[in-house]
C-alpha cells in the first residue's frame, strides 16, 4: 500500500501547500521577473524619472508651435493659430540658409568624426608597447574632458591675429589673417576642433570591441597566408562592424543638433553666412527675440527631421549589413 503524503513526514519533505489568498506570478511573465530581480529594476527608477521629467514632459510644450504664446500668459498659448508659424519658417530665406549650414556642418562632422576613431583604434591596437599605447590614449582622450568654453577659448586664442598660427604665418613671410572673422574659414575651424576633441574619446568603444574578436580567426587567417592588411579587412573590420553601425545610427540621430555650444561660442555676425545653424537660430529667435512659438515650430521640424534620419539609417543598415540599433 502506497501513500503520496502523510502527516508523519518531516516538515522539510512535505509538499508545499498553495496559499489560496496569495497570487503567484507565473514563470516567464514580467511580474515574475520584477519579483525575482526587483533590486536590479529599482536601479532604473531614477533614470526613468529623469527622462520623464526632463525629456518627455517638456514635449507637451510643443503645442505652442500651433498656438500664439505670449510671455506672462498661459504656458500652452493664448489662441490657436494652426500652421501659421510653420508657414512662416518655410517661407523664410534665413531659415533655409541656416538649414543648409546645418546639413553641411553635420555632414562634414559625420564624414570625419565617424571613421577617424575607427582608424585611430586600429592604429593603437597595433602598438605593442603598453607604455606608448597608454601615453597615446591619454593624449588623445584628454581634449574630451575639457570644457566647451575652454576649447572655444583655445581655438580663438590660437587663431587670433597675434596668435601662434599667425605668428608662424608672419615668420614664413605671409600676412596675418583674421580666421575667426572669415566666413570661409569657419567650417574648417569647426570640424578641425571637433575632430581634435572627440576622435580620441570615440576610440574607447572600438578598442573594447577589438578585444572581443576571437584570436583563432587571426591564426586561421595567418595560416591561409593573409598579411596584416588582409587580416584587418577580413577579420578586424567585420568584428567591429556592429559597434560602428550602432555609433553611425546614433550620430545620425544628433545630426541636426551639431555642435550648438561650440557654434554659439565661436561664431559672430560676420560668420553668420556659414556658421549659423538651426540650433543657434532657435536660440536667437526664442531667447533673444522672445518669439517662442516660432522657435517651437522650428524645433519641432528639426526633431522630425532627426527622427526620419535615424529611422532611415537604421533601416538601411539592417538591409545592407544585417545589423541595426533596433
Amino acid at each position: 500500500m502506497s501513500t503520496t503524503s502523510t502527516l508523519d513526514d518531516p516538515p522539510e519533505t512535505r509538499p508545499a501547500r498553495p496559499d489560496p489568498g496569495r497570487r503567484h506570478a507565473r514563470p516567464g511573465t514580467w511580474r515574475h521577473a520584477i519579483r525575482r530581480d526587483w533590486q536590479l529594476y529599482s536601479l532604473a527608477v531614477l533614470p526613468l524619472l529623469f527622462f520623464l521629467v526632463f525629456r518627455y514632459g517638456p514635449m507637451i510644450g510643443n503645442v505652442i508651435a500651433f498656438r500664439r504664446f505670449e510671455p506672462g500668459g498661459s504656458v500652452f498659448g493664448e489662441s490657436w493659430v494652426g500652421l501659421r508659424y510653420v508657414k512662416m519658417f518655410l517661407g523664410d530665406p534665413t531659415f533655409w540658409n541656416v538649414f543648409t549650414n546645418t546639413l553641411v556642418l553635420g555632414g562634414l562632422t559625420l564624414l570625419f568624426c565617424w571613421p577617424l576613431p575607427i582608424v585611430l583604434a586600429l592604429l593603437l591596437n597595433e602598438v605593442r608597447s603598453r607604455r606608448v599605447k597608454r601615453f597615446l590614449q591619454s593624449v588623445s582622450y584628454l581634449p574630451h574632458f575639457l570644457s566647451m568654453v575652454i576649447v572655444a577659448g583655445i581655438v580663438m586664442q590660437t587663431l587670433a591675429i597675434d596668435g601662434p598660427v599667425n605668428q608662424i604665418v608672419k615668420a614664413l613671410g605671409g600676412e596675418p589673417t583674421a580666421f575667426m572673422q572669415k566666413p570661409d574659414w569657419f567650417r574648417t575651424i569647426f570640424v578641425s576642433s571637433e575632430v581634435w576633441q572627440t576622435v580620441g574619446w570615440g576610440t574607447i568603444l572600438y578598442l573594447a570591441a577589438l578585444t572581443t574578436i576571437d584570436e583563432q580567426l587571426y591564426d586561421a587567417a595567418r595560416i591561409d597566408g593573409a598579411g596584416r592588411w588582409r587580416q584587418t579587412w577580413h577579420v578586424t573590420l567585420p568584428g567591429i562592424r556592429p559597434t560602428a553601425v550602432t555609433l553611425l545610427i546614433l550620430n545620425m540621430g544628433t545630426f541636426m543638433t551639431t555642435g550648438f555650444e561650440k557654434v554659439l561660442l565661436l561664431y559672430n555676425p560676420l560668420t553668420y553666412p556659414t556658421a549659423d545653424v538651426i540650433s543657434t537660430y532657435l536660440y536667437r529667435m526664442g531667447v533673444e527675440s522672445s518669439n517662442l512659438s516660432y522657435a517651437a515650430a522650428i524645433g519641432l521640424f528639426e526633431a522630425l527631421v532627426g527622427v526620419v534620419l535615424i529611422t532611415s539609417a537604421n533601416l538601411i543598415s539592417r538591409r545592407t549589413v544585417g545589423a541595426g540599433l533596433w
